[in-house]
């Protein structure tokens, strides 16, 4: 099936979890005619689901997917639930779409790529982000050497709130840019070096800097925070050539004409003009859930899979260790 063919909706999803996040997937499979039952403890969730589409099963207990006939559960709660779910799950015979991050641990990760290919089972994260159209853009604009040789990615994630008790902002923020960065570089970094603060609760990191060293000498910066007096959610790449920008916010993505050139010995950077670059306006997350849809009706693992989702893990996972050891740099491949 092409790519840009949206899935039919013969699958029966159910999604686990109608909260803050949770709601939007709902919508989304329903608006597919997908949706055949929402699981939530709270009535006000179950409730919420009810109120985005009247035609849906509303149940509390996992118990009741498990049993059904659903062929695709969707895990959308938080994030130390989603190893115990999601393997449940793939051992009742269940394609799976589990929100990121994939686990809390790289060793659980692993666990649920071996239970999914074990069953036969698609094992699909939520790294929303590599579905945006402006990041295929930007995908294919870094592919066809538009920019050069890349010589840094910074990204920024930033806002006042929400901020959770469950995960620190690392692991809540983090894993978006983590995975389009690992994507865009098509490789591994070697070094990990992580550094935050704790603010508002004592075991709580509110704020983290990432950088991360890749074999060929480039280097990539994450900056996240939830205690920020605006929102930015923002990367550029800079490269041997031009530079881009994306601004998530503002929904730009722009191409400058830009870079540095050595002349007579001295550095002399050379301007252009910054070009917007159109990208199709659809919703990533309409996307990502036709994405899912398409795995499970051509069995062809989608871009996010399980062995993607591991990989952020051991690069979280790295930079959790760093952060803790305040800082020190840790290299990777790192698999504790």
């Amino acid at each position: 099936m092409p790519e840009n063919k949206p899935p039919a909706p013969n699958n029966i999803i159910a999604v686990v979890g109608c909260g803050y996040w949770g709601k939007n997937l709902v919508r989304n499979f329903a608006q597919l005619g997908s949706l055949a039952m929402v699981c939530d403890p709270d009535p006000v969730a179950r409730q919420r689901a009810l109120d985005i589409t009247n035609d849906v099963e509303a149940v509390a207990s996992f118990e009741k997917v498990i049993d059904s006939d659903v062929t695709g559960v969707v895990i959308s709660t938080p994030a130390t639930t989603h190893y115990s779910l999601a393997r449940r799950a793939l051992k009742a015979g269940k394609d799976i779409f589990v929100e990121k991050p994939l686990a809390l641990t790289y060793k659980e990760g692993n666990d649920l790529v071996r239970v999914a290919k074990d069953a036969g089972r698609i094992l699909m994260v939520g790294h929303l982000l590599e579905y945006h159209p402006a990041i295929t853009c930007l995908l294919d604009l870094v592919r066809a050497d538009e920019l050069g040789s890349v010589y840094y990615i910074h990204s920024t994630r930033l806002s006042l709130g929400k901020v959770r008790r469950e995960e620190n902002i690392l692991w809540s923020f983090a894993p978006h840019d983590i995975a389009v960065i690992l994507r865009l570089m098509d490789s591994m970094p070697v070094q990990v070096v992580t550094c935050g603060g704790n603010y508002v609760q004592p075991q709580v990191t509110d704020v983290t800097v990432t950088n991360l060293l890749f074999e060929n000498g480039s280097r990539a910066h994450v900056y996240v925070s939830w205690l920020h007096p605006f929102k930015e959610q923002r990367l550029v790449v800079v490269g041997s050539k031009k530079m881009a920008s994306f601004d998530d916010v503002a929904k730009k993505l722009v191409l400058y004409d830009q870079h540095v050139e050595i002349k007579k010995g001295e550095p002399v950077p050379v301007r252009g003009d910054g070009i917007e670059v159109d990208f199709p306006q659809t919703e990533p997350l309409r996307q990502e859930c036709e994405a899912f849809l398409r795995a499970m009706e051509t069995r062809t693992p989608p871009i996010t899979d399980g062995p993607s989702g591991v990989r952020v893990l051991e690069v979280l996972n790295a930079a959790q260790r760093s952060l803790t050891s305040g800082g020190e740099p840790v290299s990777l491949p790192y698999n504790s």
